[in-house]
């Protein structure tokens, strides 16, 4: 049996992994798209033939795990794509807004193209070609046909050489590590793939749960040189935040956060605030309609809640809605908060700031020293939230320099990725009979810290793949 890394390798980024049995058949471990300007140009690229794919079994819905599935399909893949019954849910909904996305980029492209061509602006008689987009809504209704979902904790047959099972990650809704079973010649084999692991005690969704005993496993390790915050100081910094900025700056305090997961416990923690009487009386926009699409779809997904919000819901039976909460989907309704002079809180995707609407709340709210950013998510270096966690004194957004005068906090332990302690917890009920274990998803300063914490804690063959490279099982 072979394993290729095809994404994810020394990187946040490109999720992807194919495994290939003696008899030929040939299962990918998720289809993630590239992230970042660094990397965007990877999304060109196969470390595989689409075609000669047979399934495609899939972690989770965010985009650096999915995103790529609608070209996937688009150059040739006819397999089923196997996944949990709420991943099957958001990827419905945030792969047609990756095509959005796909198709407006080109588009504003190709106008500054044909502008160029029209008014003879070529450098050096440079070659000026229009772009097509990754993919568009029609790709995305094609691979939405070829879901089939599952719930947790079952055994499914995906071929007859090859059984899975999907255990809570509890890293957001639907989430799943994912263990297979296969028969490879004479051999059974269980391979596992942690995608991204979660973090217990977090509001919403349960904890991380035991994965069965695995032979081979591919971990995640995006914070396996760091320890986040502890959860009891969160509720109390956050809303000193709150406080600092709306009502002593008399400022708008600015979150930019993943519109699946983060958006939602956020709101959530509002709501909670809300409900104890602390939240100070200012209003809240959630300014992403993909967020408005994603907590609809949490409505709908109670068998991922965590016994906490099952309890809360007997008293608010909407965790994700109060009087001063807004949702914003309107394009001109965004554009007036950025007018607007009054103190609030405005929750915003892109979480990177590197697209979407919050990279338009950055530029036009950066600036003023009473406006504060929170983050409170990983960002690659290049993006204009990985610099302002770096400390960039300037940034500049759509051509234009800009001053960091606002206020730059940051909060890690709302990441939903658990930090060193956390993953070693979560993987060493998997010690005993582990053969070899192959890091993923993290930068290499990260996977080169956890490697020697793992070795310290007791693992053996710990692996730092490479981008393309192939190892025999």
């Amino acid at each position: 049996m072979e394993l290729k890394i095809c994404g994810a390798a020394q990187e946040v980024t490109g999720s992807a992994h194919l495994i290939t049995l003696e008899s030929g058949l040939k299962v990918l471990l998720d289809c993630g798209m590239f992230q970042g300007s660094e990397y965007e140009h990877l999304n060109e690229k196969w470390y595989f033939n689409p075609e000669e794919i047979d399934v495609l079994i899939l972690s989770h819905a965010h985009i650096d795990h999915s995103g790529r599935i609608p070209k996937l399909v688009k150059d040739g893949f006819k397999g089923p794509i196997v996944c949990t019954h709420a991943t099957r849910s958001l990827c419905a909904i945030m792969l047609l807004d990756s095509a959005k996305i796909q198709m407006s980029d080109a588009e504003y492209y190709n106008r500054k193209m044909a502008s160029a061509i029209a008014h003879g602006r070529r450098k050096n008689n440079e070659k000026l070609s229009y772009r097509e987009p990754m993919y568009t809504d029609e790709h995305v209704h094609m691979a939405m046909d070829r879901f089939i979902s599952f719930g947790y904790d079952q055994w499914y047959p995906v071929s007859k050489e090859v059984e899975v099972i999907f255990t809570d990650a509890g890293h957001i809704l639907g989430s799943a590590s994912v263990t297979l079973r296969i028969k490879d010649g004479e051999r059974e084999i269980r391979l596992g793939f942690t995608g991204d692991i979660g973090r217990p005690n977090r509001p919403i969704l349960r904890d991380p749960q035991i994965m069965p005993p695995v032979d081979y496993l591919i971990s995640e390790s995006t914070y396996g040189d760091r320890l986040h915050d502890f959860a009891p100081n969160e509720e109390s910094r956050f809303l000193d935040v709150i406080k600092h900025t709306c009502l002593d700056k008399k400022g708008k305090l600015i979150i930019p956060a993943f519109s699946v997961g983060r958006t939602q416990e956020i709101v959530y923690m509002l709501d909670q605030m809300e409900n104890a009487g602390v939240l100070p009386p200012i209003p809240v926009y959630v300014d992403s309609p993909l967020a408005v699409n994603a907590t609809t779809v949490f409505g709908i997904h109670p068998e991922c809640y965590d016994e906490e919000l099952s309890t809360y819901l007997l008293t608010d039976p909407n965790p994700f809605g109060f009087n001063r909460l807004h949702y914003i989907q309107d394009v001109n309704e965004s554009k007036a908060l950025n007018n607007s002079k009054e103190p609030c809180i405005i929750i915003s995707s892109a979480g990177m700031l590197n697209a979407g609407r919050s990279k338009h709340h950055l530029f036009n709210n950066i600036d003023n020293p009473k406006n504060t950013f929170l983050m409170v998510g990983y960002c690659t270096p290049e993006t204009p939230g990985g610099k302002l966690r770096a400390g960039a004194r300037t940034i500049t957004l759509f051509g234009e320099q800009k001053e960091v005068n606002a206020e730059i906090q940051i909060m890690d332990s709302f990441s939903a990725h658990g930090d060193r302690d956390e993953m070693t917890a979560f993987l060493k009920p998997l010690l005993p009979g582990l053969q070899r274990l192959f890091l993923v998803h993290g930068d290499l300063d990260a996977q080169k810290a956890f490697k020697s914490h793992l070795q310290h804690e007791g693992f053996g063959r710990i692996e730092i793949p490479s981008l393309g490279q192939n190892y025999y099982l």
